[in-house]
């Protein structure tokens, strides 16, 4: 492969990963040679070697296949000479061509630029934003009710009215697509507002290579210039002293200017392993707001409201009743896997021509619902809610009716009604042989007392994203 086909393979790229993704990943890759079907490319550091091969890797093979030549996988390798300046300015590439009026390029892309100042290469663009991301698409349930709402209060664009604002939640819950909506509402009402939408990563990436580069006045300056900071999966700066030692004054630093700051992560901040005690307190000191698990309604709405878009579209589109409900039932722990699920769906009914009915869904869909069956058993439910109130497994299955041991024991009994497929009698006989009325009147008791015992309904969702991890 030539350096030429590497410039039209960086073209493509352009197009798949975005502008602002191809100047921080793409473009410091500096093409060495391709051999016995493994293309080699020098890169700046380890750090930009690793990500772009877990998130880009796939995309260059194939666009390289695509180009005439054998490759079977990629790899990254540090150059000494190699650094991470932009590659100069080539009229084959619409990236550096565009680098030479970067405050045009500003104007153009309001959120995702931090600075129109500089035309070295250092101007710090954020990622880019999904489309299908705004408020109009997102749809809500109880379980993400609140942080659909703090969203909005946030996105109005006013004063400050919580700082930060923390949202949390697992993965395909909605924590990305609320902080894209917030954006690209800001970037409609309020074009003047510097906004700065970006992940964790990258902000350590530009962290480092500022570091690298003796710019770190300029990191500071840029990045403590914005009006709304935005860094999602916040996760990934714990354990990275340095990255956390600028984060956290820059955090400060906004803070007292009172310019807001959106976050998000996997977990709260104070269950953060190796995240600094000063950061996690600065962190729960705005409003921290958990996305909750989905439910069976909320999932239905998103399936519904798919099938709407997919429709205007697609107007011959036939889906038999029982379809959506089924696949709510059955894909209960990530969004992301029921939206790819109906997409996969539709592609299938599409290309053999038939309507979508529940035996066509179940064929089709074969693998995902296999990899989406609960697999929790009901002694795991009993070891982790035993460790959980600090009780012995015994207990959970002996006779003691203290009400110490007897409420954790029924609120095991109610996960493993929801969370496994075992009959009432089943999980009767695991619970020291005990009747199934007994299991009946638990389950009765729990789903009463949640509704009412704010403590028990969050020591229930607790467990539950526990044990569906």
């Amino acid at each position: 492969m030539t350096n030429d086909t590497w410039g039209r393979v960086r073209q493509e790229l352009l197009e798949v990963v975005g502008k602002n993704n191809y100047v921080t990943w793409i473009e410091p890759l500096e093409f060495a040679q391709l051999e016995n079907g493994v293309a080699r490319f020098h890169v700046p550091t380890n750090f930009i070697g690793d990500w772009v091969s877990r998130n880009y890797g796939d995309h260059i093979i194939r666009l390289i296949g695509r180009s005439g030549n054998h490759v079977d996988r990629v790899e990254f390798r540090v150059a000494a000479n190699v650094t991470a300046r932009p590659c100069p300015a080539d009229s084959r590439d619409p990236v550096a061509q565009s680098k030479r009026t970067p405050v045009q390029q500003a104007v153009n892309h309001p959120v995702a630029a931090a600075s129109a100042s500089a035309s070295d290469g250092s101007e710090m663009p954020g990622a880019p934003l999904d489309r299908r991301y705004t408020f109009d698409t997102f749809v809500v349930g109880k379980p993400n009710q609140l942080a659909h709402a703090a969203a909005r209060r946030v996105a109005e664009g006013g004063p400050v009215a919580f700082n930060p604002l923390f949202l949390y939640g697992g993965v395909g819950l909605g924590k990305t697509h609320l902080m894209h909506a917030i954006a690209w509402q800001l970037q409609s009402d309020r074009p003047e507002l510097k906004v700065v939408y970006l992940s964790a990563e990258q902000f350590m990436y530009r962290f480092v290579r500022a570091l690298r580069e003796n710019g770190t006045i300029q990191f500071k300056e840029m990045f403590r210039s914005v009006d709304v900071l935005m860094v999602d999966d916040v996760q990934f700066i714990a354990g990275k002293d340095s990255t956390q030692e600028e984060f956290f004054h820059t955090f400060n630093a906004l803070v007292n200017q009172n310019k807001q700051i959106i976050l998000s992560a996997d977990r709260a901040p104070g269950e953060i392993k190796k995240l600094e005690e000063r950061i996690a307190s600065r962190l729960q000191s705005g409003l921290v707001v958990d996305l909750h698990p989905t439910d069976y309604e909320l999932r239905l709405g998103i399936l519904q409201h798919k099938v709407d878009q997919y429709r205007d579209a697609n107007p011959g589109l036939v889906i038999r009743p029982g379809v959506l409900e089924f696949l709510a039932h059955r894909i209960s722990t990530n969004v992301r896997v029921l939206e790819g699920a109906l997409t996969k769906l539709f592609a299938f009914a599409s290309l053999v021509g038939q309507d979508i009915s529940l035996e066509l869904t179940q064929d089709c869909l074969a693998d995902v619902l296999r990899a989406s069956d609960r697999k929790v058993t009901v002694e795991e439910i009993q070891r982790k809610v035993s460790e959980h109130f600090n009780m012995r497994m015994s207990d959970m299955i002996g006779p003691k009716r203290h009400r110490t041991i007897a409420r954790p024991r029924q609120m095991a009994m109610y996960l493993s009604k929801q969370l496994t497929s075992r009959s009432l009698p089943e999980i009767g006989r695991r619970f020291g042989g005990r009747d199934h009325t007994t299991v009946m009147h638990a389950v009765k008791r729990i789903e009463e007392l949640k509704a009412v015992d704010n403590q028990i309904a969050e020591d229930l969702e607790m467990l539950r994203r526990i044990l569906e991890a």
